[in-house]
């Protein structure tokens, strides 16, 4: 099991699939300015951040929702596909699709020739990944695990038909990997990789108890080639009870700046 953002990518400055919503909903306001009297829709005109952010994330949260929600999920897979066939990373200049880390990669390939089946289990919506999963780390649709939104089925014009609906079905993030790891999946992981607190009950999951098993942790360090965070991170990443945790336990804990020889394929 492999959690997804800050343990196969980057996290920072914000979660790719934020960064998707805030340019699909500048997109949207564009197109439709009577969105600018929406107080989520002025402060992004504003360069509001503090107000994007505040009141736990709230007004963030509703721009994720009218980006996602209220599409089939066939208009939201391609505008998924068409933002990260071109969207770069403001930082790295690179597509967000190849800002993926080479060690990670390698360990996914490493398994799978080996005869494991590797899943995604991420704290971002189970729609955006399965989109591109395959294509950027080898992971079919099937083999992601994600938040989820409620869906609703129709046959409108003769055609099945999947809307997304603005209300969440699942949160899988802390004690809601597990819960979803047994719903989607139902067996017990042998190895979790992960980096944050939000991955520390799918930690103890998979190795409390249990022999053979396997836990690890992405410790982020390295401010020059990446970022360095874990108590204080600049977006999401909080990582301070599982990183406690991991000599107790036994989980082995990477430290990307002394452990990682190369941090990207595209790095030197």
């Amino acid at each position: 099991m492999f959690d997804n953002d800050g343990t196969l990518w980057p996290e920072n400055p914000v979660p790719f699939e934020v960064a998707f919503a805030l340019a699909t909903a500048k997109a949207m306001l564009a197109s439709k300015p009577e969105l600018a009297e929406k107080s989520a829709y002025k402060a992004l005109a504003s360069h509001d951040v503090a107000a994007l952010t505040g009141d736990h994330l709230r007004l963030l949260m509703e721009l994720v929702m009218d980006t996602h929600a209220g599409r089939t999920t066939k208009e939201f897979d391609q505008s998924v596909a068409d933002w990260i066939a071109v969207a770069k990373h403001p930082k790295f200049g690179r597509l967000y699709s190849e800002c993926t880390y080479q060690p990670m990669q390698e360990v996914l390939a490493l398994l799978r020739a080996n005869g494991y089946k590797t899943y995604l289990v991420s704290g971002g919506g189970q729609e955006f990944v399965r989109v591109w999963a395959q294509q950027v780390y080898g992971v079919p649709p099937e083999q992601v695990i994600g938040t989820v939104f409620k869906t609703k089925y129709e046959l409108l014009d003769e055609k099945p038909t999947l809307t997304i609906l603005p209300e969440i079905g699942l949160i899988d993030d802390k004690a809601g990997k597990p819960v979803a790891i047994h719903h989607l999946i139902g067996r017990t992981p042998v190895m979790c990789f992960g980096n944050s607190d939000g991955d520390h009950e799918m930690l103890q999951m998979t190795t409390i108890g249990r022999q053979p098993s396997f836990g690890l942790i992405v410790h982020h360090t390295d401010a020059d080639r990446e970022y360095a965070y874990d108590a204080k991170p600049k977006s999401s990443g909080k990582l301070i009870e599982a990183l406690a945790a991991a000599p107790r336990r036994g989980w082995v804990v990477v430290d990307m700046k002394r452990d990682w020889k190369r941090v990207f394929s595209f790095s030197e």
